[in-house]
């Protein structure tokens, strides 16, 4: 069954007749470079067969060492940064119980920042619980995850003694070399492998992912299942069969008629992490050699009461697709009141869910009335089927966007900038010559 669908017809005011048609053979040669695996970063394409090659034996090992942690902790802290987290996050947050304390164990994030204060508040949450950890990093030396898991991996041991710590943390790195694989080895840490030709933001459906989802009490069977059903109907050279295809084309279309920036705005609060991940997805895949389509997420009807002003009248550069889910996990609806002192007896017996696809609509057709160019990707429900659909759907479609855009979609050389500059400022062995060059300039900027 198909649990996403893709909709462009609202954009006739905004593309010309046989635009899009225009735009087949590109999609067409974009996918030929995939799938023969002929095109620029190709070397990192394992994403592309991955759901239908994780065989059960991958899963049921995933899922017992899941089932082991799930027995001994109440609380999970997964370390990891960009790909190596917010897959996770999104895929956690869309399918489970709103409030973290409703969920058993619990599953935290570290690494993905800079900060004593939020490091020393996880601890102090810590500390009354059952602690396991997932540190996640393909070369164990990033430096955000590699420096927070110095301090968690140092709390465990003093609390539970370096034996029980090691049963306790679980590595998720490359296979065969890297400072973590090396540690693993040697601290008798469980190990899990993300594969070589899987970059970071294309990992959620690896190890990467599947391992602290699977604690988190998700069925990643039905997960991988569902993003292996996204394969066909994401799959082929006819932009009429093939949806990944079809949005990436729409997407260029627009970026070069000056709608530089598209907004993915969503109207459930479950989804908002399934748009930071897109984000990461998107921004990095395609930002580069000067050009690129700005991926920003905004959450309806919230963000309608602050940016809704400026998605109505601001600057026409931008485009909109509303991720809209179907039908939501319970339903609530509007109490009556005899008094109606707040006017509001209009909405009595009507559910929440009616309400707010009202909103969908009038947002919508008061944005496309605004020049706002506007479609429509609808998810069925919050079911891990969907879930893995949507996941292998945004990450095809913007493997096919980036090679329409004559960019590598897989490599990321400006994160390394900042890095350099921070290994240099840090004083690293080898950035001598740099840090003597950024040492005056660093003092004007600093803290």
């Amino acid at each position: 069954m198909q649990h996403i669908q893709y909709n462009d017809k609202f954009l006739s005011d905004f593309l010309s007749d046989g635009e899009l048609e225009s735009y087949a053979p590109h999609v067409a040669q974009a996918e030929k470079l995939l799938m023969s695996k002929s095109g620029p970063g190709n070397d990192f394409l394992g994403w592309l067969d991955l759901p239908k090659k994780t065989g059960k034996d991958t899963i049921s090992a995933i899922n017992d060492k899941a089932q082991e942690i799930r027995s001994k902790a109440d609380l999970l802290i997964c370390v990891g940064i960009g790909g190596s987290y917010l897959g996770t996050k999104a895929a956690i947050e869309f399918l489970s119980p709103a409030f973290e304390d409703m969920r058993k164990p619990r599953v935290v994030f570290a690494g993905h920042t800079i900060n004593s204060d939020y490091l020393a508040d996880l601890l102090e949450l810590a500390k009354d619980k059952e602690v396991a950890v997932n540190v996640i990093s393909k070369s164990g030396t990033t430096t955000e995850p590699g420096i927070a898991f110095r301090v968690i991996r140092q709390w465990m041991e003093k609390r539970y003694g370096r034996e029980e710590a090691a049963k306790r943390i679980v590595a998720t790195t490359d296979p065969d070399k890297g400072a973590l694989r090396k540690l693993a080895k040697e601290e008798g840490y469980a190990a899990f492998e993300i594969p070589g030709d899987v970059g970071g933001r294309f990992s959620v459906l690896t190890p990467v992912g599947l391992f602290p989802i699977a604690v988190a009490g998700i069925d990643i069977g039905k997960l991988i299942a569902g993003a292996a059903e996204a394969s066909d109907f994401c799959s082929g050279e006819s932009i009429e069969k093939n949806m990944a295809g079809r949005y990436a084309a729409v997407r260029n279309i627009l970026f070069r008629k000056g709608y530089t920036t598209e907004v993915m705005a969503t109207f459930q609060p479950q989804l908002h992490f399934i748009n930071e991940w897109w984000k990461q997805l998107a921004g990095e895949s395609e930002g580069k050699d000067g050009t690129g389509i700005f991926p920003a997420g905004l959450d309806y009807t919230t963000d309608l009461h602050s940016l809704g002003q400026w998605l109505q009248e601001g600057l026409r550069n931008v485009f909109e697709t509303f991720m809209v889910l179907k039908k939501t996990a319970s339903t609530i609806t509007v109490p009556k009141f005899d008094d109606d002192s707040d006017d509001l007896n209009y909405l009595a017996s009507r559910s929440f869910e009616d309400i707010n696809e009202k909103a969908f609509q009038g947002t919508m057709l008061a944005h496309l009335d605004g020049g706002v160019p506007s479609a429509t990707l609808m998810l069925e429900d919050r079911s891990e089927a969907t879930l893995g659909q949507l996941f292998y759907f945004f990450e095809k479609a913007v493997a096919l966007s980036g090679y329409i855009l004559r960019v590598n979609p897989f490599d990321q050389p400006g994160v390394e900038a900042y890095k350099k500059n921070m290994f240099a400022l840090l004083g690293k062995a080898g950035f001598e010559k740099q840090a003597e060059a950024l040492s005056g300039r660093a003092k004007g900027i600093s803290i």
